[in-house]
């Protein structure tokens, strides 16, 4: 009689179940899956904003509230992987071109972006102003697209660039939130009594046009209108805006032709409701 083949194997081996992905705790950085290092490393990188050509040790250490000697071994190691250069004249460190990959395959990857955009270019044509599309990336409103009217425009913010949340945009994003969600997001940014006075504006204009409006108070002599919605491409909240020259954009524009417009684009980029 022949044997079973299966008779002196071992047993199989049961299968563990699989290990469900992490997600970001309530606790934030006083969760033990924190790291704290990366987040110090992070936080150096985050000195070099637009318009900041280069930096010395003691001018990020101050800015961090990190100490001069963990400032210097954070420094040498994004040096080393080519986060940072260093200007051997000046004795000043400047942004590496590693950075570059890290926020250029952000952007390939962002889907929202190609979605937007011919909406964004239809709109910047009709009204010559800028069109610009941002995300709220934990400091304030970053550009991730951008489109400009007209070549006189000269305030020309281009992708990359940060507006404070006292900005429509970043007024808009505010508005668009719970409360709570929003108490959330002023305690991690820097409140004014004025961005708390501009809040109850924008929060009454959200809430009745679906829009907020800047007439003059983020820059004078410049207006704007803001609409925010959730991504039909599962990406996240993002907040889309029209602004220029009160000559170009005057107030009852904004608020009877853009606002409204801008309001639909954000309809047809939002997930159904529901």
């Amino acid at each position: 009689m022949q044997s079973d083949p299966s008779y002196n194997q071992p047993p199989p081996v049961p299968r563990r179940p699989a290990r469900r992905k992490r997600s970001p705790s309530a606790s934030g950085s006083a969760s033990p899956d924190f790291v704290e290092a990366l987040a110090r490393g992070l936080s150096v990188l985050r000195c070099f904003s637009p318009g900041i050509r280069s930096l010395g040790n003691i001018e990020i250490a101050e800015q961090t509230g990190l100490a001069r000697s963990t400032v210097s071994r954070i420094v040498y190691t994004l040096l080393t992987l080519g986060y940072l250069r260093y200007d051997v004249e000046t004795g000043r460190y400047s942004p590496g071109y590693a950075v570059l990959e890290l926020g250029f395959g952000c952007l390939s990857h962002l889907e929202v972006r190609n979605v937007a955009k011919p909406l964004m270019e239809d709109l910047a044509t009709d009204t010559g102003a800028a069109v610009a599309l941002g995300v709220f990336d934990g400091r304030g409103m970053m550009y991730v697209e951008a489109v400009h009217g007209s070549s006189a425009l000269y305030l020309r913010l281009p992708v990359g660039h940060r507006l404070g949340m006292g900005s429509t945009m970043g007024r808009c994003y505010l508005a668009s939130l719970s409360a709570d969600e929003r108490a959330t997001v002023l305690d991690s940014v820097e409140e004014t009594e004025k961005l708390q006075a501009l809040l109850e504006t924008a929060c009454a204009d959200y809430a009745e046009s679906g829009c907020c409006f800047g007439i003059g108070d983020w820059e004078q002599g410049i207006n704007a209108v803001a609409a925010s919605f959730r991504s039909i491409t599962g990406e996240g909240v993002f907040v889309i805006s029209c602004g220029g020259p009160a000559s170009l954009l005057p107030e009852e524009r904004l608020r009877e032709d853009v606002g409204p417009r801008l309001a639909e684009m954000a309809s047809r980029l939002s997930i159904p409701a529901g």
